[in-house]
């Protein structure tokens, strides 16, 4: 199970850096990670979008970080609502970002830092309302796989 290949202080860190970069928005952020991807991974993306019911954020401003891990495959995806205000190239500046890391191996720091840069994009376009309610967990989700 790809949970295993995490500690609980590392799957706490990313936890964290989600409640971090949204308690400056509005905007909601998923991380799903699995071992293996059998399929285009930004098809199995989209799958894990919807299972984890992402969509259906009010504003259309969820964000999911798909990973991978035996495959070296990973995908970000913002909904409709975030991906019709951030600037071009946004998501792929973030992706590159986060290969550095996880050349590196460094999975957990690599996701945080995309947390966080997703974060601040989603704090620009949709920041936090005195009325904001926490639509979608914050905890990590894993696959069977």
């Amino acid at each position: 199970m790809a949970k295993e290949l995490f500690t609980e202080e590392q799957i706490k860190y990313i936890e964290q850096a989600i409640g971090e970069a949204e308690q400056n928005t509005s905007g909601e952020i998923r991380v799903h990670i699995e071992k293996r991807c059998k399929e285009d991974v930004l098809d199995r993306a989209s799958h894990v979008f919807s299972l984890l019911e992402i969509q259906k954020t009010e504003l259309r401003n969820g964000v999911l970080f798909y990973l991978a891990t035996e495959d070296k495959q990973f995908a970000i995806l913002g909904d409709v609502g975030i991906n019709a205000v951030v600037p071009k190239g946004f998501w792929d500046d973030i992706r590159d970002m986060m290969v550095d890391y996880f050349k590196k191996g460094q999975f957990t720091d690599g996701l945080a830092e995309g947390i966080k840069k997703s974060g601040e994009q989603l704090k620009s376009h949709f920041p936090y309302q005195t009325d904001d309610v926490d639509e979608l967990p914050n905890e990590v989700s894993f696959g069977k796989k």
